[in-house]
């Protein structure tokens, strides 16, 4: 019996047909992968900057906490234009000169600027000096690959209390 045409080409259909779709699985397992990978990398840098954004955050109402405590020996008394950083000592926070990395990921430091005001009592570069109040920037900072990435907010600080 003599086989057609259409029959013997078929034999060789079925292994091409196998490898295209083992080349399309591949392709998409590539890119899920890929995808995955990437997802993962975005995450991990939405999770720094958020820790980042809260580190800003509690400097900020620590400062004000140390204000409301004692304006002239926790504030006045600090030097401007000195990185100052925070620590934690189990009670209270503490302003030292040295460097604290938090969770050996993050450096978080603030800087004391004077204030200096005009005659209508409104801040401006250079006039009257301002004691009673501050400008504190904060930064953040941390290693994210091969590069630095930092975060920094600025707020006026008043010694609303007179302490």
């Amino acid at each position: 019996m003599k086989k057609s045409l259409y029959t013997r080409n078929q034999r060789g259909f079925g292994v091409v047909e196998v490898l295209v779709a083992a080349v399309i699985v591949s392709l998409v397992l590539v890119g899920l992968h890929s995808a995955a990978v990437q997802s993962l990398r975005l995450i991990r840098l939405s999770t720094e900057r958020t820790q980042a954004a809260f580190l800003l955050e509690e400097t900020v109402e620590a400062l004000r906490a140390l204000r409301d405590d004692s304006w002239s020996s926790n504030i006045d008394s600090l030097s401007v234009g000195t990185d100052y950083y925070l620590e934690w000592n189990g009670g209270v926070w503490v302003v030292t000169t040295t460097n604290i990395f938090i969770d050996d990921v993050f450096e978080r430091k603030f800087v004391l600027e004077d204030v200096n005001r005009d005659a209508n009592d409104d801040i401006v570069p250079s006039g009257t000096l301002d004691s009673g109040t501050k400008l504190i920037t904060v930064t953040v900072a941390w290693r994210t690959n091969s590069a630095t990435t930092t975060q920094t907010v600025s707020t006026y600080i008043t010694d609303m209390f007179s302490n």
